[in-house]
C-alpha cells in the first residue's frame, strides 16, 4: 500500500497558550475550545449566582407552564369522559325499548 493514499496531518491552527512564570492561571476566567473541524473558539463560562437564579427561575417557569398544560389537558377531558358515560347511561336505559321484541 503507498503512502499516496494518506493524508498529511494538517499543522496545528492555533499554538498553544504560554502561562508566563509569575502569573497564575485564573480558573474562575472559564475555558476555552477550538473545533477542529471548524477552528471556532468556543468560550465555556462559569455560571456565578445571577446566572444561576436566572437559570432556576427559567426551569420553574418551563415546570410551570407543562404542569398547568397538563391539568388544562386532564380539565379538557373530564367533561368529555361525562359525556361518554352519559351517552352508555341513556344507552343502557333506553336499549330494552329500542330492541325489537319478536
Amino acid at each position: 500500500m503507498s503512502d499516496d493514499n494518506f493524508r498529511r496531518a494538517d499543522p496545528p491552527r492555533a499554538e498553544p497558550e504560554i502561562i508566563p512564570p509569575g502569573q497564575s492561571y485564573d480558573p474562575e476566567r472559564g475555558q476555552s475550545y477550538i473545533d477542529p473541524l471548524t477552528g471556532q473558539r468556543v468560550y465555556v463560562a462559569k455560571i456565578g449566582p445571577f446566572g444561576m437564579f436566572l437559570l432556576a427561575l427559567i426551569l420553574g417557569l418551563v415546570i410551570i407552564a407543562v404542569l398547568v398544560f397538563m391539568v388544562g389537558a386532564f380539565l379538557l377531558w373530564i367533561p368529555v369522559v361525562g359525556l361518554l358515560l352519559a351517552a352508555g347511561l341513556v344507552a343502557g336505559v333506553l336499549r330494552p325499548y329500542l330492541q325489537k321484541r319478536g
